[in-house]
């Protein structure tokens, strides 16, 4: 339950043992090593280069392989299911690993693959080119002559097109009378295919009357032979085609078989692309390789045994510049840990402030539960969650969480008495008596027990998180902050509580008046104190304004009450599937199969939807209500140099 205390180090390494010391750091995941521009070692030695020259040759092997991948993927004839989507790494031994990454039979296979994608790329391109000639060719199969002979004589010029049939016949009798000869050799949908004769010296005339009726010019350069003769040729030629791409996409599925060796490599080189990215973007000099960043305290041991093994390498702590940055990372016990997903997502605290997620786990279970209180509910998440946390392969953090949830899902469920909405009053009679025994209340019974127990749950979030943002600034010896900001509202909001209470008849009324007029003492002190710069006036001004802030405190408590909200939806919702079912029953000779299949996927439907606004909800509670009582985000998070893997699972 802490950030985690950073360290800033420098390595300073031979160059001779730089890129081996560097993918032992990456395998341990320990230092997140800066690049030049933040290393504080170049900003006092500015004189230090830089070598920010890119891996190309690796990187276009990369780049080659994540191409040569996704073809081979697509012509995978491997099925897949969703249990695969969530497993989608091929799982290997680290000595398989090894042993693919050293031979060639990856390379080997790239290479067959990429002359095949080639090849079909190629075949493609061919087979395009076959049916638009034979599109061009089809209206002129009837043309006896030669296609090479359709050319220019001494005196006379040809031309060959297509004239759209509307304005064929006025182009005929417009050329006609210019003294030349329009003959028409066959169609093409609403295009006649047909050859001009004209003298040369009236050619400028004729084109401009055909262009004047949308002619398009035919070229038939490098044909030889009739229309129909090189049709026939084509069509040959395009069977061939065909029948060799039949071929090809069945040598590239054979190929996809030993895809995972390619998945493999690519992960090997992505790696070191990174660790050649890194090096590359390190300040040198004509020796050494100087490497600046951070370490958690606790791994700088771990560091420092790691460049031990290196004669040529030294590694030693550095002081932080004063307006850095230091990067933040959290840890959590055995429990808790699930519940940074939500810390994560809203962002990372301040390297001074607190990890919240040991205070927030408690409560983001309670009031998921809450949202939900079905234990059946409860039970189809937890086996959901079990299920995924034995199949995927990603963190699987948020899944141990959402086991949690379900878990308290189940007993907020049993305590309210909803087991699958009222499916034990309504359809199983005999599991009423058990539900009887397990129930606290029943929300539509005592909805006004589900609306005080939201209330105070907000009200309990709430002043814990202004009691840690006090115990926080004590620690931190800021003990105005602490006073005037936090235990003053500490006692103006439990006074006004005892008051309220008194007004319930939970507590004397004489007690309530006695804490009503000690809630002046809090309200002066916030007026006076809890704005401390600026002018008396302006002070005072803004104290009056943080005064008045109780109001939203109120609003605050009053957004808990959507923990009442969304447990009765739930419940109503269930309970509608249930009456239905019921009805469904009554349906002669189908009417159980119809009634259970309605059932589940009814509560199956119910139980998604409504987890997910649990979700939702529950988290809005968090980062609005909770966290701006005590959380200051916008750290920025640990990223030490890691490997990645996207193809391989190693055991």
């Amino acid at each position: 339950m802490a950030i985690s205390k950073m360290t800033k180090v420098i390595i300073v390494s031979h160059r001779c043992e730089a890129e081996n010391l560097l993918e032992e750091i990456q395998r341990s995941s320990i230092l997140e090593v800066l690049d030049a521009e933040r290393t504080t070692v170049s900003k006092k030695w500015p004189e230090l280069i830089v070598e920010s020259t890119k891996p190309k040759d690796i990187e276009n092997l990369v780049n080659r392989l994540d191409k040569t991948i996704k073809f081979l993927e697509m012509h995978s004839k491997e099925k897949k299911s969703i249990l695969d989507a969530l497993a989608p790494r091929t799982v290997i031994e680290g000595k398989q690993y090894s042993h693919i990454v050293s031979s060639e039979q990856a390379i080997t296979v790239l290479e067959q693959a990429e002359k095949t994608a080639a090849n079909i790329q190629q075949l493609e391109t061919e087979k395009e080119n076959c049916v638009r000639l034979l599109e061009m060719l089809s209206p002129w199969k009837s043309l006896k002559t030669p296609l090479e002979k359709l050319t220019d004589s001494a005196r006379t010029s040809c031309l060959a097109g297509l004239i759209p049939e509307k304005n064929l016949k006025n182009v005929k009798e417009q050329i006609s009378q210019a003294g030349a000869a329009l003959q028409k050799v066959g169609q093409d949908k609403f295009l006649y295919a047909c050859l001009i004769v004209c003298l040369k010296e009236s050619a400028a005339e004729i084109q401009k009357l055909l262009r004047s009726a949308d002619f398009t010019a035919v070229s038939f350069e490098k044909m030889s032979g009739t229309a129909e003769q090189i049709t026939k040729q084509q069509t040959e030629k395009l069977h061939e085609i065909k029948t060799a791409l039949s071929e090809e996409p069945q040598k590239a599925a054979e190929l996809a078989n030993e895809k995972f060796k390619l998945g493999i490599l690519f992960d090997h080189y992505q790696n070191l692309v990174m660790r050649e990215q890194t090096k590359a973007h390190a300040p040198i000099t004509i020796h050494t390789v100087l490497l600046e960043g951070w370490v958690k305290e606790k791994d700088y041991s771990i560091l420092e045994n790691i460049v031990s093994k290196f004669p040529a390498s030294a590694v030693s702590k550095i002081k932080p510049a004063e307006d850095e940055q230091i990067p933040v990372d959290i840890e959590n016990k055995r429990f808790v840990k699930p519940f940074e997903v939500i810390t994560r997502l809203y962002g990372m605290p301040l390297h001074l402030n607190i990890d919240p997620t040991l205070f927030l786990a408690p409560f983001f279970m309670l009031f998921f539960a809450l949202c939900l209180t079905d234990a059946g509910y409860g039970l189809i998440l937890a086996a959901t969650s079990i299920f995924l946390i034995k199949k995927i392969q990603v963190d699987k953090k948020f899944m141990w969480m959402m086991l949690a949830c379900s878990i308290a899902t189940i007993f907020a469920g049993a305590l309210t008495g909803g087991w699958f909405g009222d499916a034990t009053q309504q359809l199983f009679p005999k599991l009423a008596p058990i539900r009887q025994k397990l129930i606290w209340f029943d929300p539509f019974e005592k909805p006004l027990t589900f609306f005080a127990l939201s209330i105070a749950l907000g009200y309990i979030q709430i002043i814990t998180g202004i009691t840690i943002a006090f115990v926080h600034n004590l620690l931190r010896k800021n003990y105005l902050a602490a006073v005037f900001e936090q235990l003053t509202w500490l006692a103006m909001l439990n006074f006004i509580l005892i008051f309220g209470l008194s007004k319930g008849g939970i507590i004397s009324p004489s007690t309530g008046k006695v804490f009503i007029s000690l809630t002046c003492i809090p309200a002066i002190a916030i007026v006076l104190f809890s704005e401390r710069q600026g002018s008396r006036a302006a002070r005072i001004g803004m104290g009056f304004y943080n005064l008045f802030s109780a109001i939203f405190y109120l609003g605050d408590i009053l957004s808990y009450v959507r923990l009442m909200a969304l447990g009765m939806v739930t419940a109503g919702l269930a309970m509608a599937i249930n009456i239905i079912t019921k009805i469904i029953l009554d349906v002669p000779y189908v009417g159980f199969i119809l009634a259970v299949i309605f059932f589940l996927t009814g509560h199956i439907f119910n139980t998604a939807m409504s987890g997910l606004s649990a979700f939702v909800h529950t988290l809005r509670l968090q980062y609005v209500e909770f966290f701006t009582k005590f959380f200051i985000g916008g750290g920025k998070e640990f990223k030490p140099l890691s490997k990645k893997y996207k193809y391989a699972y190693i055991k």
